[in-house]
């Protein structure tokens, strides 16, 4: 295997190293990675959405208070977690796919790339910190506001 910094040259004298290489963005060196990670997040949303089903089913006719005590039980917050943090993943790869196969612009794809990640985070954390939010109020016996 050569070097990523191998000269290779060509008949006309041009020594540079293709950019694809250097980024690993080659034939199929983060295909298959790619592929496996959108199996296990498909594979892990299936299984937490039942969870969450079970979670929705159990919150109808529920009270406010009665509702906030069932989403800050640690046995629901944990899995709400978990699902909120699989999906947002789930969500970024499959996006991303879409932005790499039909965005030919080098600097719109990177854009959007970057734009893609943080969107994904910032979804993930907000909801991640409304959880913990929660189970820390129904935790130490306080209250959570509507934030009106």
């Amino acid at each position: 295997m050569r070097s990523p910094l191998h000269k290779s040259g060509d008949a006309f004298g041009n020594d540079r190293t293709p950019l694809k290489t250097i980024r690993h963005l080659g034939s199929s060196k983060s295909g298959t990675e790619h592929f496996i990670q959108q199996r296990i997040t498909g594979f892990a949303n299936a299984i937490l959405v039942i969870v969450l089903a079970v979670v929705a089913i159990m919150l109808s006719g529920r009270s406010y208070a009665d509702a906030v005590s069932l989403v800050g039980s640690p046995w629901v917050a944990v899995p709400l977690a978990l699902a909120i943090v699989s999906v947002a993943v789930h969500m970024k790869l499959g996006i991303q796919v879409v932005i790499e196969d039909y965005v030919h612009a080098e600097g719109a794809r990177i854009l959007l790339l970057l734009l893609n990640t943080f969107f994904a985070v910032a979804i993930a954390a907000t909801a991640i910190f409304a959880i913990v939010k929660i189970m820390l109020a129904v935790l130490t016996g306080g209250s959570v506001g509507t934030g009106a």
